[in-house]
């Protein structure tokens, strides 16, 4: 059984301010999207479910469909509102904050039923992580709790234009997650890779630190597992205006109590995005050197 992809659209209407403003990167107008589905196909999954909103649904469905793909690759979507919660809970008056990512990856949980990836709509995460990540996922249909992630180089995450925020994963002997540390602040300096602490003190960080960039991978036991969580979640902080689900905390709470393992893959590949208005031209150059090259 081929994985699935997992893409969390949800937040590009507000992101872009409107679709037709999602920003053609490629030499031909693609969008980062494009490559990564394009990528996936490539790696060998089978279907990729889109997160997105009925407030931009028809255009983001004319715009992004099966036909778009060439139908290479089956196409479903599922959507993400904020009043789609577990029976019991409601909205709090005022809020208008999404769930959260983690709450994002529930709304695929009845067209999901094998192994699959989640990412952002809007990174670029390279070809490699792309293949790494589906040939660990087919090694897992009927298992449940072995979960996994792409880790990346930190130096092949960084921005040429300002500092980022990464989270530094602690690895053990049996190449599992053991620990994530986040860390601000992260960019180069004349002494190497730093980053700052909450005291304004700068730390060296090794180039070849394993960070993590949100590309996870999961067996469908997650879902049910998740919406347990959530629901402690919401009992918690569901009155709250700006609490969020992150994918982060469902992770770490799986491996505290032993329900779950996330092996570290190891990628070669360059994630990149436009985390400053800065980075737009950078992002423009590498993929125009990737078409010249031939990858895409």
């Amino acid at each position: 059984m081929k994985p699935t992809l997992l893409v969390l659209a949800a937040g590009m209407g507000s992101r872009y301010g409107g679709l037709k403003q999602m920003d053609g990167v490629g030499p031909h107008g693609e969008i980062i999207m494009d490559y990564s589905v394009e990528d996936a196909i490539r790696a060998g999954f089978g279907k990729v479910v889109f997160v997105i909103r009925h407030s931009f649904a028809e255009e983001f469905k004319r715009h992004i469909n099966a036909d778009h793909f060439g139908g290479r690759i089956a196409v479903e979507y599922v959507y993400q509102e904020l009043d789609k919660l577990p029976a019991g809970f409601s909205v709090p008056e005022g809020r208008e904050k999404p769930w959260g990512t983690n709450h994002a990856i529930l709304m695929a949980k009845d067209v999901i039923h094998e192994p699959f990836a989640i990412i952002n709509a809007d990174d670029f995460y390279g070809r490699d992580a792309f293949m790494v990540m589906a040939r660990h996922l087919e090694t897992l249909a009927g298992t449940e709790g072995r979960y996994c992630m792409v880790g990346y180089r930190l130096e092949n995450t960084l921005s040429e234009n300002g500092t980022v925020s990464r989270g530094v994963c602690e690895i053990d002997a049996q190449g599992h997650l053991a620990g994530m540390t986040e860390r601000t602040s992260i960019g180069r300096t004349a002494n190497g890779i730093e980053y700052k602490d909450v005291d304004g003190t700068m730390h060296p960080l090794s180039a070849d630190a394993t960070v993590s960039m949100n590309l996870f991978g999961f067996t469908p036991d997650y879902f049910g597992k998740s919406e347990k969580l959530f629901v402690d979640f919401l009992r918690e902080h569901g009155q709250e205006m700006k609490s969020e689900y992150y994918i982060p905390f469902a992770v770490n709470t799986f491996i505290a109590d032993g329900s779950a393992t996330m092996t570290v893959l190891k990628t070669t590949a360059q994630w990149f995005g436009v985390t400053y208005k800065e980075d737009r031209p950078m992002v423009v150059e590498r993929l125009a050197r990737l078409h010249g090259e031939g990858v895409y």
